[in-house]
């Protein structure tokens, strides 16, 4: 059995190393083989790839679509250290990501790596928060 994809008008989609548009009308496709599929929501471009977490969700997609992993690995590892040396709470979800890499099984890798992402966000977001309440804190002890 196949993968069933049904792409919007002008919708985007990678299978192995290739990119396909869609034309102008709904497009329902049947999809057999080994080929790596992803679907432009799930597609990571260097440019958006602006913190640790998405280039390393950036490696991995890269290792996924190519027909040598291994020509990643290098950058992927980088990445993953310096991850971990600015956040050692995403420790556990490194390893994932890197188990599902050595197992050679990618797709799994690049879903754990979007937990990865929203991981990190989590984190930015919270760090975004403190700062804001402590200057709030500072103005309300000044003004009292």
């Amino acid at each position: 059995m196949g993968l069933k994809v049904e792409l919007k008008p002008g919708e985007r989609f990678i299978v192995g190393e290739s990119l396909i548009t869609n034309g102008g009308q709904r497009t329902r496709l049947l999809i057999e083989g080994d080929a790596p599929i992803l679907r432009e929501k799930d597609i990571m471009t260097p440019a958006m790839a602006d913190t640790p977490a998405k280039r390393i969700y950036l490696a991995v997609q890269l290792m996924y679509t190519s027909r040598d992993p291994r020509s990643q690995h290098d950058t992927y590892f980088a990445l993953m250290h310096d991850l971990v040396k600015a956040a050692p709470s995403a420790w556990a979800l490194v390893v994932e990501v890197s188990n599902h890499i050595l197992a050679g099984d990618m797709y799994k890798a690049l879903k754990s790596a979007k937990t990865l992402i929203a991981y990190e966000k989590g984190l930015l977001d919270h760090a975004t928060r403190g700062n804001g309440l402590r200057q709030d804190r500072e103005t309300d002890r000044k003004s009292a």
